[in-house]
C-alpha cells in the first residue's frame, strides 16, 4: 500500500514538474514599412510612394487581421497582396487584398485564416506585401513583413 501511494505521489510530482511552458503569445504583431526602394525587381517608373503594414495574428485561431496604408503612388492601385518571399526574392501571392481605393493614397483592411505554412513564413520573415499600379505592374511599394 505504501509503495502504491509513493508511486502515485511520485507520478503527480513528475506531472507537475514537467508541465509545458507555453511561451507563444496570445496575439502577435504584424509590421512592415512600404517603400519603392524595397521592390524586387526594382520599379520601372520612379516612385515616391510609401506605406505601412500593421496588424495582428492570433496563433490559436490562425486568424491574421491586417491594415495597409499607402500614399504617393504614381497612379491608382491595380492590385495588392501578401506574397511568399524574403527581402531579396519575389514569390507567389497567397492573400489578395479584397478592394483598394481608386486613389494614389488609401487604406485597405482585411482578415484571413492562415495555413500552418503561411503562418510559419510570416514568423520566419519570408513574406512581403506590395501594391501594384499601371506604371509599376510588378509592384510599386513593398514591405517585408514580420510577426513578433
Amino acid at each position: 500500500m505504501k509503495k502504491s501511494l509513493l508511486l502515485v505521489l511520485a507520478g503527480l510530482a513528475l506531472t507537475t514538474a514537467c508541465k509545458k511552458d507555453d511561451t507563444t503569445p496570445a496575439t502577435m504583431q504584424l509590421a512592415g514599412t512600404m517603400a519603392a526602394s524595397a521592390e524586387v525587381p526594382a520599379v520601372k517608373v520612379a516612385s515616391s510612394g510609401t506605406g505601412a503594414v500593421t496588424g495582428t495574428y492570433d496563433p490559436s485561431s490562425m486568424v491574421l487581421t491586417y491594415t495597409v496604408t499607402y500614399s504617393g503612388l504614381t497612379g491608382n492601385p491595380s492590385a495588392g497582396h501578401f506574397h511568399f518571399g524574403d527581402a531579396k526574392h519575389s514569390g507567389n501571392v497567397f492573400i489578395s487584398f479584397p478592394t483598394l481605393p481608386a486613389a494614389t493614397s488609401g487604406t485597405v483592411s482585411g482578415t484571413a485564416t492562415l495555413t500552418a505554412m503561411q503562418a510559419d513564413s510570416f514568423k520566419l520573415g519570408h513574406v512581403y506585401s506590395n501594391i501594384h499600379t499601371a506604371s509599376n505592374a510588378g509592384g510599386e511599394v513593398r514591405a517585408n513583413v514580420t510577426l513578433k
